[in-house]
């Protein structure tokens, strides 16, 4: 295993017949350097030292007792070097360079590299080591200066010690055992994307996040000694150090960028994380990129998320979310749902959202149904969202009805209670909203009346017949006894369903003094039979309880004529008003 070797603090290299320490040509040890974030790195021995590496505009000039013969053009940016040093260590260098003629190589030869990883700036460390110099290795270089030696072919075939196996070595021992860095070093990655991805640095580094987040401790998100972590899972069982909460690593995987949040979100499942803290981090990671992304890219999307770029990040969260029940929240999907739509996400993705969410409609509240417009002359919240999700899960459903559509029912009920009192959403919303359940998912309406009513009470303007058709749904069967009562004396409902409510309360009313009459008669020829049955026995008065009982009969008859008449005249009423 790769072991760091460390200069110890008081250790000072020889400078005698040197004008600058940085220019000290080091020929022992691997990597030194206090901190596992930066070490230095140096050959085992150079056949030309350098004595000053100078740069003027865009030129790079190396001093030796030597001319240069050698011009390497890096983008823009071109070095004077000495072939000696170059080919020593980098096949690539070797192989140009021998395969041009003679007299070219007699006469200065020049080499241009376009695709150098890291460009002009990473290659000034390769010169740096070819010519004996040391080379400060950090979390942010390491990687790009690792991709380079690929690219240069530096490896130990060449010489030994060669710049790829002191990077790789280094790289490694990054990875391995610093939190932060692992994360430094997939930063760096960005601008080397393709490289990083053929040498399974981003791989690497995400299954060491996930195997770190796995391990549910709180000592790997420190900017302590790293090492210190190490001695703890290896050995110091019995350490003081406190286990965090489960999601100490949500900020700083938040910090990737897409494509290395989606490696890490893949290994973190490989290695077993819980459903729901993966659901949770992609809702964090979400939160932080693309909260604001709901209404329009104009003006919500940052300036360096192009429309595409918004797309396919949300293709691929998609793609990632965990398939187990409960890991994540509907109204995440909802919000992710919304993006999509926004950015045009492919149709089978926006149908596979809507089915999940339809799935787990029976489990949520009101307050999950809730996403936000922002547009100026938008209604507050989203109400097409909620339908579209709620045509899905009918048409997943089966028509009879279950406890489960029950819920549901009460579900879009408690939903419209809330979104009623938004002034500009449309009554054509409403109602869509209203009439995407069918009628049997409601076994009560009285949530659903309120709901109406909350909204007739906000748009004081909509016409009778606009009324009329936002409570066609409503049915009197369906309502409590107060509910009804209610209606009666509720000016807000169109004139038309407040007679039919009296009418039909009255209807009720008068079948049910009738069934009291009838119980009545019922009771006089039950009285009868036990006064004659208790005569012998001397128990009862009976002619002053058939006088009572005739009595109150005579007052029943009066209150029915008296029903029927109100009855009649509201019929009339009713007849009018139809007129």
């Amino acid at each position: 295993m790769f072991k760091p070797f460390v200069f110890p603090r008081n250790y000072k290299p020889d400078t005698s017949g040197r004008r600058n320490v940085d220019r000290q040509p080091f020929v022992q040890g691997i990597v030194s350097g206090g901190g596992c974030s930066q070490c230095v790195i140096c050959p085992v021995s150079s056949s030309m030292v350098a004595e000053t590496l100078d740069k003027r505009n865009l030129n790079w000039f190396v001093r030796t007792n030597v001319a240069n013969d050698l011009i390497i053009q890096v983008g823009d940016t071109s070095f004077h070097l000495h072939k000696l040093p170059m080919v020593m260590r980098s096949g690539y260098l070797n192989r140009l360079v021998f395969q041009t003629s003679i007299c070219e190589r007699e006469t200065g030869l020049k080499i241009r590299i376009d695709n150098l990883p890291g460009g002009s700036k990473n290659f000034e460390l390769v010169v740096k080591f070819c010519y004996g110099w040391k080379v400060d290795l950090t979390a942010s270089n390491v990687a790009p200066l690792y991709c380079a030696a690929h690219f240069l072919e530096m490896c130990d075939d060449f010489e030994e010690g060669n710049l790829m196996s002191k990077t790789e070595a280094y790289l490694s021992f990054l990875i391995f055992s610093s939190w932060k860095d692992t994360f430094r070093i997939l930063k760096s990655c960005e601008s080397i994307t393709s490289w990083a991805k053929d040498f399974k640095i981003t791989k690497r580094s995400s299954e060491a996040i996930a195997w770190k987040a796995c391990t549910n401790l709180k000592a790997l998100s420190h900017e302590d000694d790293d090492m210190q972590c190490f001695n703890f899972l290896s050995n110091n069982v019995d350490s003081k150090v406190e286990v965090a909460l489960d999601n100490w690593w949500f900020e700083d995987v938040s910090t990737l960028r897409v494509d290395h949040f989606i490696e890490v979100v893949q290994s973190l499942k490989c290695k077993g994380m819980r459903a729901d803290l993966v659901g949770s981090c992609i809702a964090h990671w979400t939160v932080k990129w693309l909260s604001r992304i709901t209404s329009g890219l104009e003006s919500m999307t940052p300036k360096h998320m192009t429309s595409q770029y918004v797309r396919v990040t949300t293709e691929c969260l998609i793609k990632v979310l965990p398939v187990e029940e409960k890991s994540v929240t509907c109204n995440f999907i909802l919000h992710l749902l919304k993006i999509g739509f926004v950015t045009k996400v492919n149709s089978d993705l926006l149908s596979l959202l809507e089915r999940r969410i339809a799935f787990m409609l029976d489990q949520c509240c009101p307050l999950d149904l809730l996403v936000r417009n922002y547009g100026d002359k938008d209604s507050v919240y989203d109400v097409n969202l909620a339908i579209r999700v709620v045509v899905a899960y009918v048409s997943i459903v089966s028509k009879s009805t279950t406890p489960k559509m029950f819920a549901v029912g009460r579900l879009v009920d408690g939903y419209l209670t809330l979104v009623a009192k938004d002034e500009n959403l449309k009554m054509n919303t409403f109602q869509s909203l209203v009439e995407a359940l069918p009628k049997e998912a409601r076994f009560c309406d009285d949530n659903l009346y309120r709901a109406i009513d909350m909204y007739l009470k906000a748009h004081p303007r909509l016409t009778e017949e606009e009324r009329m058709t936002l409570c066609r749904s409503l049915e009197y069967r369906r309502l409590s006894q107060e509910a009804r009562d209610h209606v009666a004396k509720n000016d807000r409902l169109p004139v038309k369903i407040t007679t039919r409510c009296i009418l039909l309360e009255q209807v009720n009313m008068t079948r049910s003094m009738t069934a009291i009459g009838s119980n009545y008669r019922r009771t006089k020829t039950e009285a009868i039979v036990r006064v004659n049955k208790g005569l012998d026995k001397g128990r009862m008065n009976s002619q002053k309880e058939l006088n009572l009982m005739t009595k109150e009969l005579q007052t029943m008859r009066v209150q029915l004529h008296d029903l029927h008449m109100c009855k009649l005249k509201l019929q009339n009423q009713l007849k009018g008003c139809i007129i």
